[in-house]
């Protein structure tokens, strides 16, 4: 089992899209689990599936067959998802009930290696307990960037709370560009700026019509569209990321 984390401590970067479509293409080669970790549940909504009435943090932290009775199939095979509650607002105080309340996700998810190849973590936006557990439990941390001065200044605020935390999760850290306008000068200045650094890849995902259409389809782009540009950029980028995991 590998654990892929999409995150960024800003939203509105493209990381459900990422993760949703990251998730079905990893699916086409063996059992995969996405968990929606935002409560605002964009991921869920993009598969039409709702969390159990009776399922919330307590329910989530708890893990075990508390996990394993509510996690939903998608359409799609081998696609699975545990959708989120809106009650994970509130999953920092809960986390911090918690022994080891540091790598609890990583306990939580232990017992689904058998389960799942990979799971996919949608993670919601934000510096905090649950960000320290996310690092902690994932093997790879997929970080989008959208090519702007601002977004830099956030990637180094990251590296700053991840050095504070623990040093060697930094290198877990791999960036590619996101919503990319090629037109627009400051895009391209800043993608040439980070070209050939470390831990930066080569696939960058465009600002597409496509991917914005995705809560109409609510589908996979490389589901309903696999031969659209930004369903090709996300290929390309599950391709330049599947090596680095674990299991690839």
């Amino acid at each position: 089992m590998s654990v892929l984390a999409v995150y960024h401590i800003k939203g509105g970067v493209g990381k459900t899209a990422t993760s949703v479509n990251l998730a079905h293409l990893a699916s086409t080669e063996g059992k995969t689990l996405l968990l929606d970790m935002d409560p605002q549940g964009s991921a869920s909504y993009y598969f039409r599936i709702r969390a159990p009435k009776k399922f919330n943090t307590k329910q989530f932290l708890k893990g075990g067959k508390h996990i394993e009775a509510n996690i939903r199939g998608t359409d799609f095979p081998d696609l699975d998802m545990l959708p989120a509650d809106f009650s994970y607002r509130n999953i920092d105080i809960a986390l911090d009930d918690c022994k080891k309340s540091q790598k609890r996700l990583q306990k939580v998810l232990q017992p689904l290696q058998d389960e799942y190849r990979r799971i996919i973590l949608d993670c919601p936006p934000n510096l905090t307990l649950l960000s320290e557990n996310i690092f902690h439990a994932a093997d790879r941390i997929l970080v989008p960037v959208i090519p702007t001065t601002l977004s830099l200044l956030s990637l180094e605020q990251l590296y700053g709370f991840l050095d504070d935390i623990d040093g060697g999760e930094r290198e877990k850290i791999r960036i590619f560009f996101s919503m990319v306008e090629k037109r627009k000068k400051l895009h391209t200045e800043v993608m040439r700026s980070m070209e050939g650094k470390a831990g930066v890849l080569n696939t960058s995902i465009p600002f597409s019509a496509d991917i914005e259409r995705m809560g109409v389809y609510r589908q996979p782009l490389t589901a309903v569209l696999p031969g659209s540009v930004a369903a090709k950029a996300y290929q390309s980028l599950w391709e330049e990321i599947k090596p680095l995991l674990p299991n690839p």
